[in-house]
């Protein structure tokens, strides 16, 4: 890929039907519904770990009363949710703080693609919903031994928090210490952040 070429992962892409059922695409349609009737504080979007949070004892305790959505679809690359979100799913709404966590799926896409995936999200929910934060939750690692996908997500981890480190709209949170290093407060680390 020259200098020149679009960057992939920054592409508002949906999601290819490989299933046949349309199931992505509807699942995107109800989140546009969704974001009609209901008025949140917290929107999360991302990929299947946003979207499994929301079976969790912590949605239902930390995140439920925070009238929090979550857009979250399994699979979703970077070029999935920047789709998403330029198609409808923020059109409606106006959460104070929107939880970004994405960039594990973007298979054949280098750190410096994936970060710039990452930032185009984040000026697309900055047009969307000036007022509103960015917290981007870094990717987790892949894989128990060093490797080469775990050295690119460390790559997009800092890419991607030395972009957002200027931006009075977004923060980046290195959630990969709580989460996947054991400790007394892993399951809850991510939940500690305050929403005012």
């Amino acid at each position: 890929m020259s200098a020149d070429d679009p960057n992939p992962a920054a592409t508002p892409t949906p999601c290819e039907d490989t299933q046949g059922d349309g199931r992505w695409m509807s699942l995107h349609n109800r989140f546009v519904s969704d974001s009609k009737d209901k008025e949140p504080e917290v929107l999360f979007v991302g990929d299947s770990l946003v979207q499994l949070l929301h079976q969790s004892g912590i949605w239902r305790e930390l995140f439920s009363p925070l009238h929090a959505l979550n857009f979250g679809l399994g699979g979703d690359a970077t070029q999935h949710v920047l789709w998403r979100l330029s198609n409808g799913e923020l059109d409606n709404i106006s959460p104070k703080v929107v939880v970004l966590w994405v960039g594990t799926n973007n298979h054949g896409n280098t750190a410096e693609q994936i970060c710039g995936g990452i930032m185009a999200i984040i000026q697309v929910v900055k047009n969307k919903l000036p007022h509103a934060q960015t917290l981007v939750l870094g990717i987790l690692p892949r894989g128990k031994m060093p490797n080469p996908l775990r050295e690119r997500n460390a790559k997009v981890n800092k890419l991607v928090q030395e972009a957002t480190s200027s931006l009075p709209h977004a923060s980046f949170l290195n959630v990969d210490p709580g989460l996947s290093t054991p400790t007394v407060a892993s399951p809850i680390r991510i939940c500690t952040i305050t929403f005012t």
